[in-house]
């Protein structure tokens, strides 16, 4: 069928804002989402680039009792950390996610984010119990009915991650086509050790990130936060 001038503007339209609605949201609603739904969303994502079409990603789907069962572990793991911070010891990353050391502009932004959230929740610097429930609203992936957990074979190397940022970039942006939302989540990489036992993940299997998926709750005004973007010409140098 050929495309008329109107039929393209309505194709970019639902394409840009399939991209720009995207958020990281931080309440849903308990509407489950039909198995269909589900896997026509992984069939999209796929289609993401891989180098030499590697396809390196593996989805793990969360839901009912698996989904809170691990809620439940992980959050007991949470609990039992701010009981006694040397636990955390045993609780590590697998891979860097953050640098080691931060430096200006990214702290700034991270700061500025950080507080601009708590700011909106009530909490200030000194509430610990709050931000600490806050901070395990991410174990139970912020209410969504469903759980993904995303691994990758130790073998691949990093250009894989970058790989995988496009696969996970795809299935939100396709989750918004349907009028679904998303929050990725590195929250759970520190407690990749109970993760991958609960979904079975192999030994050669390292934990990418976890992302909660579901119907936004509009009511909630944690979803009223939104974060900045710097300028085009902030990022990007022209070169005529």
């Amino acid at each position: 069928m050929t495309q008329t001038p109107d039929s393209r503007a309505d194709l970019v339209q639902a394409v840009e804002t399939a991209i720009t609605s995207r958020m990281s949201v931080r309440a849903f609603t308990p509407r489950e989402v039909p198995h269909t739904l589900l896997q026509h969303l992984l069939e999209v994502a796929c289609r993401a680039p891989s180098g030499t079409n590697t396809q390196p990603w593996k989805v793990y789907v969360l839901r009912g009792a698996s989904r809170d069962a691990l809620v439940a572990k992980v959050c007991v793991a949470h609990n039992a950390i701010r009981a006694d911070p040397a636990l955390s010891a045993d609780f590590r990353e697998e891979y860097d996610y953050y640098p080691e050391k931060w430096v200006s502009p990214y702290i700034d932004r991270r700061r500025e984010n950080g507080w601009s959230l708590y700011s909106l929740l009530g909490i200030g610097k000194g509430d610990k119990d709050k931000m600490h429930a806050q901070h395990q609203r991410n174990y139970h992936f912020f209410d969504a009915p469903v759980g993904l957990m995303f691994t990758i074979d130790r073998v691949m190397g990093r250009g894989s991650l970058l790989d995988y940022g496009m696969f996970l970039q795809s299935l939100m942006v396709a989750a918004r086509a349907h009028g679904l939302h998303t929050c990725p989540q590195a929250a759970w990489n520190g407690y990749g050790n109970i993760v991958k036992s609960h979904i079975g993940a192999s030994a050669d299997e390292m934990l990418v990130c976890g992302m909660a998926l579901g119907y936004a709750d509009t009511s909630d005004p944690v979803n009223t936060f939104h974060t900045p973007r710097v300028a085009v010409n902030e990022f990007t140098k022209w070169l005529d």
